[in-house]
């Protein structure tokens, strides 16, 4: 029986729309368009979706853990009435000084949830919308992938050496990633 296939994503900038104020409740997550239909997509190809995510946020005391559930709960909400699942969500709470292992761009939520799940990151994709998600999946041999929503399209002009594949959103990414990848 084959393994077990999975899709990383970051959650803000490529889920749902991103904000320089931080997402701190539920009425400020909106999904960007097409972006819970792509999740689907994947998940009727076989893919099973985790999210990694940087929500210093937290220690910078603009949400809790607590408030952060609520988020994530009406991001799974709406993602369900589209007929899609997120597997599994691992986040980092830890600010930009943290000498943590989990923030973005260092390794520690993919090696978590490869533990936990079993998973080759070699034969993963990673999708997200700044340097820091990228250099994060690359650091596991992870394959990288850029779209151009969130901070996406100012990370492609600030990074333009990056190898890196790059779409206009994750509806585009997810495309690519089930036409080649057949179930």
């Amino acid at each position: 029986m084959p393994k077990q296939r999975y899709v990383l994503l970051d959650r803000d900038g490529v889920i749902n729309r991103d904000s320089d104020d931080f997402i701190k409740s539920p009425e400020e997550w909106l999904p960007i368009e097409g972006s819970l239909e792509a999740i689907a997509m994947l998940n009727e190809h076989g893919y099973k979706v985790v999210v990694v995510t940087n929500q210093s946020g937290i220690a910078r005391g603009l949400f809790d853990a607590g408030m952060l559930e609520k988020i994530h709960d009406k991001m799974h909400r709406l993602l369900n009435e589209k007929g899609g699942a997120i597997a599994a969500v691992y986040y980092c709470p830890h600010g930009p000084e943290s000498t943590c292992e989990c923030r973005k761009p260092k390794a520690g939520l993919l090696k978590a949830f490869a533990a936990d799940f079993d998973a080759e990151l070699a034969k993963i994709f990673v999708v997200g919308d700044s340097l820091r998600d990228l250099q994060a999946a690359q650091a596991v041999g992870a394959q990288p992938i850029l779209v151009k929503t969130g901070k996406g399209q100012q990370t492609l002009i600030n990074n333009p050496q990056f190898n890196s594949l790059v779409f206009e959103n994750l509806y585009d990414a997810a495309k690519y990633i089930t036409a080649r990848f057949e179930a």
